[in-house]
């Protein structure tokens, strides 16, 4: 799989460093990509942190949502993929900064 990082414009929503996307490149799976991953910057202050894929839906008037990738069993199952996003951030950043 690769990991695509999209920087997003003018910092808009406030915090929101970048999307990401996993493009699928062997297996059942090759061909397609995942969206719908954010890279945020921590609101309380150093580090980062990245959303899910979610969907929206309402209950009783409330707006909740559902992560779309989610554990079978191992709750630290997401810990991998959270892990690639910030390391695929972290290398565009590097490229990023020395493009400038």
């Amino acid at each position: 799989m690769v990991i695509r990082i999209t920087q997003t414009e003018k910092n808009n929503p406030p915090g929101k460093l970048a999307d990401a996307e996993i493009h699928f490149t062997e297996g059942v799976l090759e061909g397609l990509k995942l969206i719908g991953f954010g890279v945020w910057e921590r609101r309380t202050g150093g580090g980062r942190n990245v959303t899910f894929p979610a969907r929206q839906y309402v209950v009783n008037g409330e707006r909740r949502s559902f992560t779309l990738l989610r554990p079978i069993a191992d709750a630290t199952a997401q810990d991998r993929i959270r892990e690639a996003i910030l390391e695929a951030y972290a290398e565009y950043e590097e490229k990023a900064a020395v493009a400038s």
